[in-house]
């Protein structure tokens, strides 16, 4: 089933920051923060092992506990396998999201893409979720910002393991659909240009922002099109930056970022209109993307996301943008195209 079909709406949960995401967030904080999205009417929640090894899943899973199951859409990922074993935190090799992740917990994650690693992820995450049904799975991270020069042999290993143990099981009918969970165009691109597995939509962070989209526009979003499927946009604030955060890509925000983000500000501020509206605004312009699947671990940000969501943005603001070279030329823009 495609990816748009299953989304019950524009606006998501992205659960990195649920697995204590740069800082140690305390259990009630949490919980109170999935609950807030639940009130909001939010019923689509995204997730990974990865996030916080376990952590995230475990505790979205105590604040979903007793909600009807057929009322939320989960989607959450394969390619890493918690274990009980515990290890190291910082000798952990993450690429470049080294120290993203630790304050959650200490259990060995190993990465692997085979069809029995898969299934057991699967399994696994069953488990944290309390639940009995995954609705998405996406492949996560075969792309270079984890694996470097490494990163095709590993997507190699995904196509002939997790792709076809995910085929297997949509068409079973146990998951709804499957694609990758990626912060890159590159595997995207790499996937839809083979004939066989067949992918359902994508997730994709961080590559299609106000911030950030001119390489997305290039290829991804036409081949995404043209395949008649869909992408979920996760990080639509570029890690923060965007709404005036210390981080861009997991890491301190470089100065063309800062400099970029000023830019914007200033605009936007002539027309009245908030940073995170014009972010998630400019991702849902595009008619490939489904939804937007910000990030929160404080209650407040939900209320913050939803307004952003629902704010009136004038045309000119993003003529203006469009004008001064801040966004691409070919990004479609709401009231413009």
């Amino acid at each position: 089933m495609a990816l748009k079909d299953i989304l019950p709406g524009k606006l998501g949960f992205g659960a990195a920051p649920l697995g204590n995401m740069f800082r140690d967030i305390p259990e009630q904080e949490a919980l109170a923060t999935v609950n807030a999205a639940w009130d909001d009417g939010i019923r689509y929640f995204d997730n990974a092992p990865f996030y916080g090894a376990g952590l995230a899943e475990i505790r979205m899973g105590a604040a979903l506990t007793g909600r009807p199951r057929g009322d939320y859409v989960i989607s959450t990922k394969v390619g890493r396998v918690i274990l009980d074993e515990i290890e190291d935190v910082d000798a952990r090799d993450l690429g470049e999201k080294g120290d993203v992740f630790k304050h959650g917990r200490p259990n060995k994650i190993v990465n692997d893409y085979s069809k029995d690693a898969t299934l057991r992820s699967i399994e696994d995450s069953l488990r944290r979720l309390g639940t009995d049904r995954i609705d998405i799975a996406f492949v996560h991270d075969v792309a270079q910002d984890f694996y470097g020069d490494e990163w095709l042999a590993v997507f190699e290993s995904a196509r002939k393991g997790a792709f076809k143990a995910l085929d297997q099981l949509r068409d079973e009918g146990v998951i709804k659909a499957w694609g990758l969970g990626v912060n890159r165009v590159e595997p995207i691109e790499l996937l839809l240009a083979l004939d066989d597995p067949r992918p359902d939509g994508f997730l994709l962070a961080g590559r299609y922002t106000l911030l950030d989209h001119a390489r997305a526009l290039q290829r991804v979003m036409p081949m995404v099109a043209e395949h008649e499927l869909a992408i979920v946009v996760g990080g639509p604030y570029s890690s923060g930056a965007l709404a005036g955060g210390p981080n861009f890509e997991y890491a301190p925000a470089p100065p063309e970022i800062i400099d970029k983000v000023a830019r914007i500000k200033t605009i936007a501020d002539g027309y009245g209109v908030s940073m995170k509206a014009a972010g998630l605004q400019f991702a849902l312009a595009n008619p490939v993307v489904a939804a937007v699947i910000p990030g929160a671990s404080r209650p407040s940000r939900i209320a913050e996301d939803r307004a952003a969501l629902e704010e009136s943005i004038p045309a000119d603001f993003w003529r203006e943008l469009r004008s001064a070279g801040l966004v691409s030329p070919a990004a479609p823009l709401i009231g413009l195209d």
